[in-house]
């Protein structure tokens, strides 16, 4: 059997990799497949479609049910314009923290789950450990459904998913559902002295913009069901951050394109809002083709992530952690991780991972060495839930 790597040494490898979500993370997967190999443990690629990148997963211990995943994706967000004062793709120790890109988001946590591998061999386990490591989590939880199915295809059911996001090891029990529309108004190019014979369409896209303001007001005069009270805002929320039109002040706009976003907390439902959406859109692109053929709006739904919902007293995952930290408190977040993902598919999931959230992104994001060495503590005391 190989020699163990600490778990700082492992972060150390992984931060070295400069998998941002547009480039390949395929010398990652090499790596992490290598290191399980040395301990003789086989691991499962899911590729995603262009071949460019890929999901690794991997047992570790006896194919029965009832055993715990730990997850995490590889990605990481593009460091471009930001200011950073240390080496974004090494690790820096500097007064108790550990600076680079993914040490909080979410490399550390990868690290402490490798680290988990000769541990969890030492123990003679009498349910598995597994490993479950995505791609392209930061630009939309593209990379683990088809990885979690694939995960049900072959390996025995786990009965816990422990999603290693940055919560400072607290259990994270719910977090929001997302939905992101990429809009397109379609207008009708005059000189802007003929108004009226043309159709711009960044005016149109005001008319969606004014239904974004109408939905936020309305749905803010509504009572949260329980679910959704123990989120802030607890409330589902509408968001265009971005617009583009028009070729020139004295035109009407022959184009105008945005993206616009649902939030929604556990206890609501994404279709609800996406159906009132769609149909908004359907009336507005009946009203512009009747102006004019070349008028109209198109729109495509993204990739949705699902909400992840409270299990309660039920919820394996929940416990487990709950029990090993001693954390009995509510914690929900209002950005999404892969955890709903595993609640779809029938695993019972929880998100806790060690870091702060508010120096994910951040230029010299780091992770506090004492989070780091705490997280792996955590994780040693799972493995041994599974050897008793």
């Amino acid at each position: 059997m190989a020699q163990p790597l600490s778990a700082r040494q492992i972060l150390d490898r992984l931060v070295a990799f400069p998998t941002v979500s547009r480039d390949s993370n395929l010398d990652l997967i090499d790596w992490v497949e290598g290191y399980l190999a040395d301990f003789g443990v086989t691991a499962r690629r899911v590729p995603d479609p262009t071949g460019r990148k890929a999901a690794l997963y991997a047992n570790v211990g006896p194919e029965v049910e009832g055993g715990v995943v730990l997850s995490g994706h590889t990605d990481v967000v593009p460091v471009d314009g930001q200011d950073w004062h240390f080496e974004p793709f090494a690790v820096t120790e500097r007064d108790g923290r550990l600076y680079g890109r993914g040490t909080c988001d979410m490399k550390g946590f990868d690290a402490l789950a490798l680290a988990m591998v000769p541990y969890a061999l030492s123990r003679k386990l009498e349910r598995p450990l597994q490993i479950a490591l995505s791609y392209d989590e930061e630009v939309g939880c593209i990379g683990a459904p088809p990885m979690i199915d694939d995960m049900a295809a072959h390996l025995p059911r786990a009965g816990a998913a422990i999603i290693g996001e940055p919560t400072m090891l607290r259990p994270v029990t719910g977090h929001n559902a997302s939905v992101i529309y990429d809009i397109h108004v379609h207008g009708f190019e005059v000189h802007s002295s003929k108004l009226p014979e043309g159709v711009s369409a960044i005016h149109e896209a005001g008319r969606i913009l004014g239904w974004v303001n109408d939905r936020n007001a309305a749905i803010q005069t509504e009572t949260p069901d329980p679910v959704s009270a123990a989120f802030d805002p607890p409330f589902t929320t509408v968001h265009v951050g971005m617009i583009q039109g028009g070729t020139a002040h004295n035109i009407t706009a022959k184009d105008c394109t945005f993206k616009l976003g649902f939030r929604v907390p556990a206890g609501d439902r994404v279709d609800r809002h996406a159906d009132a959406l769609e149909a908004f859109l359907a009336d507005l692109d009946a009203a512009l083709r009747a102006r004019h053929t070349q008028a109209g709006v198109t729109f495509r739904r993204g990739n949705a992530v699902p909400a992840l919902r409270p299990e309660g007293a039920a919820g394996r995952a929940e416990a487990l952690i709950r029990r090993l930290t001693g954390d009995n408190g509510t914690h929900v977040v209002t950005y999404g991780t892969e955890a709903g993902q595993f609640q779809d598919r029938g695993y019972s999931a929880v998100v806790c991972g060690p870091g702060d959230i508010a120096q994910a992104h951040q230029p010299d994001e780091w992770i506090a060495k004492a989070q780091f060495e705490a997280g792996e503590a955590l994780l040693r005391k799972v493995v041994d839930t599974l050897a008793a």
